[in-house]
């Protein structure tokens, strides 16, 4: 390989890795919602959470503030907000291994 073909194949693998970190980040980012006066980010660990408990609990949102919430509920949302970002993150990374 000639040098500046080795160099560019780094350079597109540098790219594609911030890429991917950035993807990464801005998906986290759209995890985080709001139910019942607190901040939650969906996660399969809230999903659980929210699965072992039944009817209205306080649980901990990620500011550290205990909310009282419908655990049906707050799983559902969570559940639904999970699934949703999860597809599109799916999607975009799709595009993203193409351009490589």
């Amino acid at each position: 390989m000639q040098t500046d073909q080795l160099s560019q194949n780094i350079k597109t693998r540098f790219n594609h890795q911030q890429a991917r970190t950035i993807l990464r980040e801005t998906y986290q980012a759209k995890m985080v919602f709001a139910h019942n006066g607190g901040m939650w980010r969906a996660s399969p660990e809230l999903i659980v959470l929210c699965n072992s408990c039944e009817g209205t609990v306080v649980l901990e949102d990620i500011y550290n503030t205990p909310v009282s919430v419908d655990s049906n509920e707050l799983c559902d949302l969570a559940k639904q907000r999970w699934q949703e970002q999860m597809n599109a993150w799916q999607a975009e990374y799709k595009e993203i291994s193409k351009n490589r």
